[in-house]
């Protein structure tokens, strides 16, 4: 039991220094908010596209793709969504707080935080695994994302701004990234020495950078007490984790996978779910708070939960 808690705390203790570390960082001044939202943006646009890429184009995909847990993910993350969506949104009072709380419940950070807890759990092996998961589950994210941000939007001009976020979603620079490499291992196209060795440099700088920005921009004045905060951090910390794991365990899903599909969905609230609430018209000062919230927390509910799977011998 104790090797179990030890290789918990493994996965999320050196994640939450950096986070940590990020907020110090700010609050001393060795970290602005200009570099947070830059570095935030390098990130996104740059280091972990080159991660996946690189990753990716030296991958065989011709055997082993992780269809089953793949097509469960879809599945269960759609059924989860229509009943956040559905069912409990409209008991909502406030309408601009309905498509921010299923926005933040389901949504996770799954290209930082998760795939940072994925490779520290597993190492490199798991970067297949989990960039088809990603590439696919984000795509999905993203959609269901204006849907419920659509349908909850208060006031006129809903279709006005759609297309945008649309047309966004197809531009991403995770899905262009894991969409190229994907095509370039299934070709056989023989990638220069010299460009993967450039891609890795940059790749080796995604998760610290990544993990100090994330720390930077959390801000203390976030955490307002409301009830959609309160749902929508215990849907995203434990509720959506416990029956998507759980609905994995039944299916037959162990180790690595296993282990990919509860550290992606138990990860915190997206940082993407802020502009695209703002962009939309929803309570965007909720979503923030959300993402602050859940962010932190995220680091002992999933200390929690690895423990308990790797208790029980499931990862």
């Amino acid at each position: 039991m104790l090797a179990d808690f030890y290789f918990s705390i493994s996965i999320t203790a050196p994640i939450f220094c950096i986070l940590g570390l990020g907020i110090l960082f700010k609050r001393i001044g060795w970290i602005t908010e200009e570099f947070a939202r830059i570095g935030s943006a390098l990130v996104f646009k740059v280091t972990l596209p080159c991660l996946l890429f690189v990753k990716l184009v030296q991958t065989d995909f011709r055997h082993g793709l992780p269809l089953l847990l793949v097509g469960y993910a879809v599945a269960a993350i759609v059924i989860l969504f229509l009943l956040l969506d559905r069912f409990i949104a409209p008991r909502l009072r406030v309408v601009s707080d309905r498509g921010v709380f299923v926005q933040g419940a389901y949504r996770g950070n799954m290209g930082i935080i998760g795939l940072a807890f994925c490779l520290s759990a597993f190492g490199e092996s798991v970067v297949t695994t989990a960039s088809v998961y990603l590439a696919v589950i984000t795509t999905l994210y993203n959609v269901l994302a204006v849907i419920t941000l659509t349908r909850h939007q208060e006031g006129e001009g809903r279709s006005a701004s759609l297309m945008p976020l649309l047309i966004g979603i197809g531009k991403n620079p995770l899905i262009l990234a894991i969409c190229a490499g994907v095509l370039v291992s299934l070709s056989g196209i023989r990638v220069s020495g010299i460009l993967l060795k450039t891609g890795g440099y940059f790749a080796q700088m995604t998760l610290p950078l990544a993990l100090l920005c994330a720390g930077a921009s959390i801000r203390l004045r976030e955490f307002q007490a409301s009830p959609p905060l309160y749902a929508a951090t215990c849907g995203k910390l434990l509720l959506l984790p416990l029956l998507i794991t759980l609905g994995g365990i039944g299916l037959g899903l162990r180790g690595e996978e296993l282990g990919v599909l509860y550290l992606m969905s138990s990860s915190p609230t997206a940082a993407a779910s802020y502009p695209m609430a703002q962009a939309l018209k929803g309570n965007h000062h909720l979503a923030a708070a959300i993402i602050a919230t859940t962010t932190l927390g995220s680091i002992l509910s999933t200390t929690v939960g690895v423990f308990l799977l790797r208790s029980f011998g499931l990862i």
